[in-house]
């Protein structure tokens, strides 16, 4: 879900705090590409399986709005007043007739695709209560972006003729505030099993658990576009602690994204900028300068080298400005991503001695 950032007319900081368990991540630091990958699987994999029939009482924590009611990302609404609510318990399909009448249990990663297997049938990180009718429209088809909408739902979710480049078919596309959301689920389903699909099929989307070029090129830009929201790492922590206890390392670092699937990611300086950091290196409780913005750049972003998120800088004065080091910034390596808007525009390394 995306997060609403006012932009100052001086530079705000704010320290992130991940929930994720200390040296969870460990063996994947320093990796890029199937190195990468492979290292996260290795973390993630082994989860334990929930029953089917237990989603039901697990939406209780996961996808509980409050009060009991179901957060459908099919009906919700970015101001947030739905078309029409459900309540945890109550409204499970069953059958329906139309938009409204109940909800079900959506697998982002349809059954088809993975031919129904016990463990990915079951498995949190992808499934959803949705309505059951707009569920049952997006069926089995890819994720996509619209260009001509045979159906729309109330919340303004599309079924129609794909957009995006390399896929001409069918396909379903979520609102904006959800695109990031559905698109680190199946980043997950594809690193979870990634070398454990010999019995998958495949899809239009798929090569068993690879995600195809077309496909993982949308995903990774509606992971920048959708950052991650407070929904999704509240949910991230209760799959994690009260049932499957493994993590979508999406959620926990988007950055990995990038890192495994986009082959021009680097953290070299190019030389085709005149942007400079100084001083670098740095010392902790020091003054890091950023000149030379002629990018337009609004935001500085300080990620550790597995890319979680330590520092965020964001306003028009991010221009020629500064980001002061907290005082107990500890010594190392990190990665500066200079963007505009939720685009990264350029990595820098910075060195805090």
């Amino acid at each position: 879900m995306k997060k609403f950032l006012a932009l100052f007319i001086g530079l705000s900081l704010s320290v992130w705090v991940g929930a994720q368990p200390t040296n969870y991540y460990n063996s994947a630091n320093g990796l890029t590409g199937n190195q990468l990958k492979e290292a996260l699987h290795n973390i993630i994999k082994g989860h334990s399986s929930i029953a089917y029939s237990q989603l039901w009482n697990a939406f209780w924590s996961t996808d509980n709005k409050g009060n009991g009611m179901v957060w459908d990302m099919y009906s919700d609404r970015p101001n947030g007043n739905p078309p029409y609510t459900y309540y945890l318990g109550q409204d499970q399909c069953g059958n329906y007739n139309s938009e409204g009448d109940c909800y079900n249990r959506e697998h982002s990663w349809p059954q088809s695709w993975f031919n129904e297997q016990t463990t990915p049938r079951s498995d949190l990180h992808h499934i959803f209560p949705t309505d059951g009718f707009v569920n049952n429209k997006r069926a089995n088809y890819p994720f996509g972006e619209v260009r001509s909408a045979t159906w729309t739902s109330q919340n303004g979710s599309k079924l129609g003729t794909c957009k995006t480049l390399g896929y001409s078919g069918t396909v379903f596309e979520p609102i904006d505030e959800y695109k990031g959301d559905f698109a680190r689920a199946l980043m997950y389903m594809s690193v979870r099993y990634y070398s454990e699909d010999g019995g998958w099929a495949s899809s239009e989307m798929t090569n068993k658990s690879e995600i195809l070029p077309w496909a993982i090129n949308m995903l990774m830009r509606w992971n920048d576009q959708d950052p991650v929201s407070e929904k999704e790492k509240l949910r991230n922590e209760a799959i994690y602690n009260d049932y499957q206890h493994n993590r979508n390392p999406f959620i926990d670092h988007p950055e990995y994204a990038r890192m495994i699937w986009d082959p021009t990611w680097s953290l070299n300086e190019s030389s085709e900028t005149t942007v400079y950091l100084f001083p670098n290196p740095i010392e902790a409780g020091q003054t890091l300068h950023l000149s030379g913005n002629n990018q337009q750049f609004d935001a500085i972003v300080i990620c550790d080298l597995s890319g979680r998120t330590l520092l965020k800088a964001t306003g028009n004065a991010v221009g020629d400005g500064s980001v002061a080091l907290p005082n107990d910034f500890a010594k190392g390596c990190y990665i500066i991503k200079l963007m505009r808007g939720t685009t990264v525009l350029k990595y820098s390394k910075l060195i805090v001695k």
